[in-house]
């Protein structure tokens, strides 16, 4: 899919062509009913959709075709239903007969790939068509394991989307096939395209049932994924805030992770024994996550930028003598930057990423930001102040020398 291949080059007339093909069609067919001497009078007397129909409609059998004759045989066939004007139903019916196996192929997901490739890279970028093409190679990738081929073509989804001049529902339908065959690949990505399309519902359709599916799978990731840190991105959406309504503990699971502590963790799972387990949620990733949330919101907390090993231990419900490793995955983590202390039991910390930020952190900051404003008034006070002593001793020293040279002066005229 990632050529700009537009053309498809078969020799012969329109008439030669369909007879070629359906020969063929009766070769793989054997003993059963003839299909040349049905279309010879029908092209005869010009009637190309009825024939395409009959065509189309008996290409099921390439299927059992052998493996080297497959795709000259399908590259024939989309030759001659690319121009039809029933090329619309007519690519159902060849998009539903790929989906059979090759009878005579150990590759025969491969071989269905490769001509669905080609139907989509002769269809004209701008056709609506490709958006039923590429859903049909989403099919075949997910129902034969084939990610790794398709995923490199995904970078030019956005452009392609634009393109067919996608709506919204078939713009999310399209992320959420994606999603589902990239988390079956094992592929964390799957959560980006489930947030893509949950980025896509109106306020008005936030409560719908589809709304409410894709809230759950993409809380459940970010709660789940062992390196998803970031819950800010969630916080406002109206699919997700129509949890509380629909999904109460899960959302409250949420909250915790967006804002709370580890302690608020260990309260849920007892006064929800067996939920994380029922809910497909492992306790052990949740839990680690969950401390390391927890040291970056402490170290944010500082005012002094400073965190005693002692408020860090009871903070994660940790032994003291664990706090170092701790703090070095929350440094891996890439939620805290600084340096321990073990002589003063410190941690300094020297920046943090803040979990969520809103009023509160806004007002940190400006507090921040006043404090620097302060300190770097104190600073010039001290340099003008500096500057001006310097300006004063180099006046009275100027002044001094002026002094000696007037006085030496007056001493050579009085000898004269």
């Amino acid at each position: 899919m990632a050529s700009a291949v537009n053309t498809l080059l078969v020799e012969g007339s329109f008439d030669d062509q369909v007879l070629e093909l359906a020969e063929y069609i009766d070769t793989l067919k054997g003993g059963e009913a003839s299909l040349v001497p049905e279309l010879q009078p029908m092209l005869e007397k010009g009637e190309k959709e009825d024939v395409m129909e009959k065509l189309v409609e008996a290409s099921s059998v390439l299927s059992q075709a052998p493996e080297k004759e497959y795709i000259p045989a399908y590259n024939l066939l989309v030759h001659l239903i690319r121009t039809s004007p029933l090329l619309p139903s007519l690519l159902d019916t060849v998009t539903a007969n790929l989906a059979i196996p090759v009878k005579n192929s150990t590759n025969s997901a491969s071989l269905s790939l490769s001509i669905l490739t080609t139907i989509f890279n002769v269809l004209p970028p701008e056709s609506s068509l490709r958006s039923e093409v590429f859903r049909s190679i989403v099919k075949v990738v997910e129902d034969n394991g084939l990610y790794e081929a398709l995923k490199p073509q995904i970078k030019s989804l956005d452009r392609w989307l634009q393109e067919w001049d996608a709506g919204v529902e078939d713009t999310r339908e399209i992320l959420v096939l994606l999603a589902n065959v990239a988390e079956k690949a094992g592929d964390n990505q799957f959560y980006e395209f489930l947030l893509q399309a949950l980025q896509r519902f109106p306020p008005d359709e936030a409560d719908e049932d589809e709304a409410r599916d894709i809230a759950v799978r993409v809380i459940k990731a970010a709660i789940s994924l062992p390196h998803h840190m970031e819950f800010g991105d969630l916080t406002t959406l109206e699919p997700v805030k129509a949890l509380s309504a629909t999904d109460p503990d899960l959302y409250n699971l949420f909250e915790i992770f967006a804002a709370g502590e580890y302690q608020d963790l260990e309260e849920f799972k007892e006064e929800h024994e067996g939920w994380l387990e029922e809910n497909g949620i492992d306790d052990e990733t949740v839990t680690r996550k969950m401390r390391l949330l927890t040291l970056s919101s402490l170290a944010a907390q500082s005012t002094d930028r400073s965190l005693p090993y002692s408020r860090i231990a009871s903070g994660l419900h940790i032994p003291a003598e664990d706090v170092e490793l701790w703090v070095i995955d929350v440094i891996r983590a890439g939620l805290v930057e600084g340096k321990l202390s073990q002589l003063t039991q410190t941690f300094l910390i020297h920046r943090v990423a803040y979990r969520n930020f809103g009023k509160e952190e806004w007002l940190e900051v400006s507090q921040r930001l006043e404090t620097w404003k302060e300190s770097l008034r104190n600073i010039l006070e001290v340099v003008v102040a500096s500057r001006r002593q310097v300006e004063n001793q180099s006046e009275k020293e100027k002044s001094a020398a002026e002094r000696v040279v007037q006085q030496a002066g007056d001493g050579v005229l009085g000898e004269a």
